[in-house]
């Protein structure tokens, strides 16, 4: 398996389904998953959702500049970092963002999902 693939594919589909499907993107994350955000840890998938869908905003695009991205231990993890900028709905300006986000591995159902990530 190629990180750089998979990461690419990964990071495509989760801001795709964050632009036009955000409540989709409880499938990505389990109970053992967790958020840093804004100073608050947010654990769980349900929570996560939540997090994700309250955002002050509704409508948004993100356009990526960079995914670096890395393996993660033996058991099949991949970090990836994310930069690009976010287009509000109505804003002139777009915002710059980064995400050092996914420590991603894959169940024992060969279903990637997210155990860890920070949002810049």
């Amino acid at each position: 398996m190629d990180p750089e693939a998979v990461a690419k594919q990964f990071v495509d589909f989760y801001y795709q389904t964050f632009d036009t499907n955000r409540p989709g993107l409880a499938l990505l994350y389990q109970d053992s998953s967790m958020l840093t955000f804004e100073g608050s840890k947010i654990q769980g998938a349900a929570a996560i959702a939540a997090k994700l869908t309250g955002l002050p905003f509704q409508q948004c695009h993100h356009s990526i500049s960079t995914i670096d991205c890395q393996p993660s231990g033996p058991s099949g993890g991949i970090i990836v970092f994310v930069s690009g900028l976010l287009q509000l709905a109505g804003e002139q300006h777009a915002l710059k963002f980064s995400q050092a986000k996914f420590k991603g591995f894959f169940s024992k159902s060969h279903k990637c999902y997210v155990h860890d990530f920070f949002f810049f």
